[in-house]
């Protein structure tokens, strides 16, 4: 049973005979009348009584018509619900964002990205970089941003590459240098981020492969409490040069990191080979509009 005949059909009836139903549907009275044989053999059943010009509905005809009628205006309803999704006027964006860096990188973006599309639905959750590739893995989020190296299983669009700062209180002895090797920060402890951020694991690899492994005094999640630590003088942090030229609340010494392999990369990553949504595609378009601003050329 195609929606074809069904509309040929629905028309039949509604204009009250063959003829007038061709010119609605823009078909001849030939075509019109064969669509209502195909239907009464399909269903084995008299759908309309012909009497001469005139026709009148059967019992099975009065079904068909009563449903027939629900079932163009539901398809009619679902071809305006897709073209308003193609024309980007509802639909919904799902992000997972990191904690360090999101408010500086992405939150110009968001703004942008309602400013152009204010009938999507951006639903925001942030978490460090281990549970938003999770979320991403099992679908949950359609983006993460996540610091690199990406795994093989997502796409990714570059988004920001900065070199990290360390923090230092501002009379540390090493608080006038103008750059750092990790190995100068050796005898000096490490605060850190919680357990599941990136930017952790960076600093920890980089260390050992300086040969040494480093003592952690502190965790936090909050950037302001780390740096207001750093300023404290309980240890030495790290941020990306965007985020920890931002802390001036407090007197601290920031210091460029002179290590190779301490970039930080964030990349927005998505599921490789999964569908984009109309308002994921956007999304991605902002992005890569946005790349040459962010730094990548």
């Amino acid at each position: 049973m195609e929606f074809r005949t069904l509309r040929a059909f629905v028309e039949v009836v509604r204009q009250g005979g063959f003829s007038q139903a061709a010119k609605v549907v823009f078909a001849t009275q030939s075509t019109v009348s064969k669509a209502v044989k195909q239907l009464e053999d399909e269903l084995g059943l008299a759908l309309l009584d012909r009497m001469g010009h005139r026709i009148r509905l059967t019992a099975a005809g009065e079904i068909l018509f009563r449903r027939a009628v629900r079932l163009l205006a539901e398809r009619d309803d679902l071809a305006n619900e897709l073209a308003e999704l193609r024309g980007l006027k509802r639909g919904s964006l799902h992000l997972g964002l990191p904690p360090i860096g999101s408010s500086t990188l992405f939150a110009p973006l968001v703004a942008d990205y309602r400013r152009r599309h204010p009938g999507i639905e951006i639903r925001l959750v942030e978490h460090g970089s281990d549970q938003l590739n999770e979320l991403l893995r099992t679908a949950e989020i359609d983006f993460a941003g996540v610091l690199l190296p990406i795994a093989e299983e997502f796409d990714y669009q570059l988004v920001r590459r900065e070199p990290l700062t360390a923090l230092l209180c501002a009379d540390h002895p090493l608080a006038a240098r103008p750059k750092l090797r990790l190995s100068d920060l050796r005898d000096t402890p490490l605060i850190l981020f919680e357990t599941g951020f990136a930017l952790n694991r960076i600093i920890l690899d980089a260390c050992r492969r300086a040969g040494f492994e480093p003592t952690v005094t502190v965790r936090s999640s909050q950037i302001d409490f780390i740096a207001e630590l750093a300023g404290a003088g309980l240890g030495v942090a790290f941020l990306p040069r965007l985020i920890a030229d931002q802390r001036t609340r407090t007197p601290i010494a920031l210091i460029e990191l002179d290590e190779p392999g301490t970039e930080w990369v964030m990349a927005m990553a998505w599921r490789r080979g999964a569908y984009l949504s109309p308002a994921g595609a956007a999304w991605l378009t902002l992005l890569r509009e946005s790349r040459s601003a962010h730094g990548f050329t």
